[in-house]
């Protein structure tokens, strides 16, 4: 059973899943860390639906890295425009969990939706929400 972590301004989330038992939602691929993040309620940025037309999925692999799916032409071509981009970095729609890995959330993101293609400054508003959220 994989065990996926995700770091989120410093803090971790860790889940784990059957491969085959996570109903795929069209967010990315199927049992990629987007369809997983979504299962699970894990705030994972999505502007383009998981399309692979965008970067704001995009992640850095922490631990586990052989235990994704390699990449393809089309997701090396976006990663290109990504912000932050190293040598671990993957588009979480793209890349398809195959056992334990733990992955990290860039800080900022390039959102060309809904930031109009300008970069998102500052610490990401994730722990603000999760307190709004958290309050009645």
């Amino acid at each position: 059973m994989p065990k996926v972590t995700f770091i989120i301004d410093g803090e971790t989330q860790t889940v784990e899943f059957e491969h085959g038992e996570v109903p795929y939602s069209h967010h990315g691929k199927p049992e990629s860390f987007l369809d997983v993040a979504k299962h699970f309620h894990i705030p994972l940025e999505h502007a383009c639906g998981g399309s692979c037309a965008c970067t704001t999925c995009h992640v850095i692999i922490k631990e586990g890295e052989q235990n994704l799916s390699g990449m393809e032409d089309d997701e090396a071509d976006r990663l290109d425009t990504a912000w932050g981009l190293t040598a671990r970095s993957r588009l979480g729609c793209q890349a398809v969990i195959k056992g334990d890995v733990v992955c990290e959330l860039p800080m900022y993101t390039r959102n060309y939706v809904q930031e109009g293609g300008g970069i998102q400054l500052g610490k990401s508003d994730r722990k603000e929400r999760k307190t709004q959220e958290a309050t009645p």
